[in-house]
């Protein structure tokens, strides 16, 4: 089923270069050069002569250049795969099946193409064995039409893909805590669209297989140009640079300019003192929130309430709360004692702040309101032990490890034709050790 309302995204949205597409601009030269081949037999009638591995049926009379295939496109990561880039598939499909007639005009057969493909955001599964995939898109037609487009398919579902299921065992490792895709800064801006949708796709099919509502969240507005989000983001070291090192003044003078709806998250490891740092910052803005409390002007006040903290401690770096141990693992970056470290101060800043009596429950609610936010070299290996350690983590920010292609993230996806069409009729037909698989996800397109 799909998780946007069983409805394919339209295909304005990809911005399909089609004319290249259509020329074999993107694709494997061998596969331009099979055109080329099949055109020509195609235009002398050649009718098959050779020996073929189906021997008991006559195919003499098959003409090779419009041979009708089915092609089925399919992926083999264990244990399964949260499909995306399926309607960008479709889309170079259904704009680029044809051919180039003798005036240069290039004529779409798309419209005699028989197609079957999945929803992005389903799960297909596979347990090790390749006679046993479950293809997302299926194709049978005249195979010269769509031949050069396979270059281009598979790379269109590849990447997302991997990235959607990426996202997707990272979400369960987090237990149900929010996961920030902050991918934008390691790959070309131009692909920051596809990959917020990848991950959207990936919360959307978390949030059905579990029963959550996971919300969305991008650091980009790029990321969010599928599916009509925005970025979202506080303040960086550049800007605590800005302010000549001053951290709660440059969180206050954000908390007083901008917009209520953006949340107060304050980055604290500047001066790699976490915890002393959040603490500065929590009082200069409490400073003000409880004036405008006192007055009365509640909504104001507001601009001052502190969302949260973030630590992104460099690897390299052990953090001022840390009594050293001698074990780096232990020690440096974004550790779990970092973390507790950074949860006990704040919790207990408001009794450093001198409040009346008639404010500190106030006071104390306000310090226990502020959530954690960790970024800095997490995946879902590191963040699965920060939550088997019951760290108090709110939020994970991550990055590289989302649009990871590694041995064990590898989404790579092939195409092979399983079937042909001779003398009317469908015959199995495969490379050895691949054969023609069935998906009961598969609907017509």
């Amino acid at each position: 089923m799909s998780i946007f309302n069983n409805r394919r995204l339209p295909e304005g949205l990809f911005q399909i270069d089609a004319e290249r597409i259509r020329q074999g601009w993107y694709s494997d030269k061998y596969f331009c050069n099979n055109v080329i081949m099949l055109e020509l037999l195609a235009d002398e009638g050649y009718q098959f002569q050779g020996e073929s591995d189906l021997k008991d049926v006559d195919c003499s009379t098959t003409r090779i250049g419009d041979l009708q295939v089915e092609m089925q496109f399919f992926t083999r990561r264990r244990p399964f795969s949260v499909v995306a880039g399926v309607d960008e598939a479709l889309a170079i499909l259904k704009q680029c099946t044809g051919y180039y007639d003798k005036s240069g005009q290039f004529v779409n057969t798309y419209g005699e193409l028989e197609v079957e493909a999945v929803q992005d955001g389903t799960f297909v599964f596979y347990d090790g064995n390749p006679l046993e995939v479950q293809p997302v898109i299926k194709i049978r037609g005249n195979h010269r039409y769509f031949a050069k487009l396979e270059t281009v398919m598979l790379g269109a579902l590849a990447e997302p893909t991997r990235i959607a299921t990426n996202v997707f065992n990272t979400l369960v490792a987090a237990r149900n805590k929010d996961v920030l895709f902050f991918p934008a800064r390691f790959t070309p801006y131009k692909i920051q669209a596809l990959h917020g949708y990848a991950y959207s796709l990936a919360i959307e099919a978390y949030n059905k297989k579990y029963g959550k509502k996971k919300g969305t969240f991008v650091s980009t507005d790029s990321g969010g140009a599928y599916w009509e989000g925005s970025g979202i983001g506080t303040i960086s070291h550049s800007t605590i640079a800005s302010f000549l090192g001053d951290t709660a003044e440059a969180m206050y003078q954000f908390a007083r300019l901008l917009d209520p709806s953006i949340n107060r998250i304050a980055l604290v490891d500047f001066h790699n003192d976490c915890v002393g740092e959040s603490k500065k910052v929590m009082k200069r803005l409490w400073d003000t929130y409880i004036e405008l409390y006192k007055d009365g002007k509640t909504e104001e006040a507001l601009r001052y309430k502190l969302l949260g903290v973030r630590p992104d401690t460099s690897a390299t770096m052990r953090d001022k709360s840390i009594v050293p141990t001698g074990n780096k693992a232990l020690d440096m970056g974004v550790s779990p004692k970092l973390v507790w470290n950074l949860r006990e101060g704040i919790d207990k800043a408001y009794l450093e702040w001198n409040v009346p009596a008639e404010y500190e429950e106030l006071a104390k609610q306000y310090c226990q309101d502020v959530k954690i936010f960790v970024t800095g070299g997490f995946n879902a290996a590191k963040i699965r032990e920060f939550e088997e350690q019951d760290v108090p983590v709110d939020v994970y920010g991550v990055g590289s490890s989302l649009i990871e292609n590694s041995q064990e993230t590898n989404n790579d996806f092939t195409a092979d034709i399983v079937r042909v069409k001779i003398n009317g009729n469908w015959q199995n037909f495969s490379k050895t050790g691949r054969c023609a698989c069935e998906n009961p996800e598969l609907e017509p397109v």
